[in-house]
């Protein structure tokens, strides 16, 4: 099976939150349908975000329900930190309880730094 194309989607009860911080984190643009947002980052589609009204975002790392996150890797984590904090994220872990520089923040679906 050839896979042409790969899509990380995540659910949010607030469209235009959740793709305005993927978009500004990314650098990306945004195409937006009623129910879906779609992301791309130089022409390419990168992420999807579907409308799920009921959606609650998991309480990091015990929340129900739990759901994937995603592990970005940076090359100056002290910007990066900065830039998505910016962008509405929010700190779940300081980096003096990790085992390395990492910082754990979030948007409602779920990021680590």
């Amino acid at each position: 099976m050839r896979i042409a194309r790969q899509v990380v989607v995540f659910d949010a009860a607030n469209l235009a939150e959740e793709s305005t911080f993927w978009v500004g984190l990314l650098g990306g643009t945004v195409d937006t349908e009623d129910d879906w947002h779609s992301i791309s980052v130089d022409g390419e589609p990168r992420m999807g975000i579907q409308l799920a009204p009921q959606h609650v975002p998991p309480d990091w790392p015990h929340g129900e329900p739990q759901q994937i996150h995603l592990d970005l890797y940076v090359d100056d984590i002290t910007t990066a930190h900065a830039e998505a904090m910016a962008l509405g994220a929010r700190l779940l872990k300081p980096a003096e309880q990790l085992e390395a520089a990492d910082r754990i923040v979030a948007a409602d679906s779920g990021t680590c730094l």
